[in-house]
């Protein structure tokens, strides 16, 4: 979706911050990569607050819904979430 569709609604917006957050992890596996690491990865411009801010939202996230570990300011990802790329990609 583009961003002038009138259905890219904030809940869009944030799926798709996460998806692109946990295929970022996934892909640095196994090596461990910090937030500010995915920031720079993921945002245009990784200055921006709302960016940033979106980033450490779908971090907090996917935490929350098992598919991330966070320690400190590294994350990997979960087996749960290794399994489910290994499904996927079979």
């Amino acid at each position: 979706m583009s961003e002038t569709d009138d259905r890219w609604t904030p809940a869009a917006e944030d799926a798709a911050t996460e998806s692109a957050v946990l295929q970022q992890v996934l892909a640095f596996h196994p090596a461990q990569v910090t937030v500010h690491e995915l920031v720079r990865e993921i945002a245009s411009d990784p200055a921006d607050f709302g960016e940033r801010d979106s980033v450490e939202r779908a971090v907090r996230d996917l935490t929350g819904a098992g598919l991330l570990h966070r320690h400190d300011a590294f994350v990997v990802p979960t087996r749960a979430a290794l399994r489910f790329s290994e499904l996927l990609n079979l």
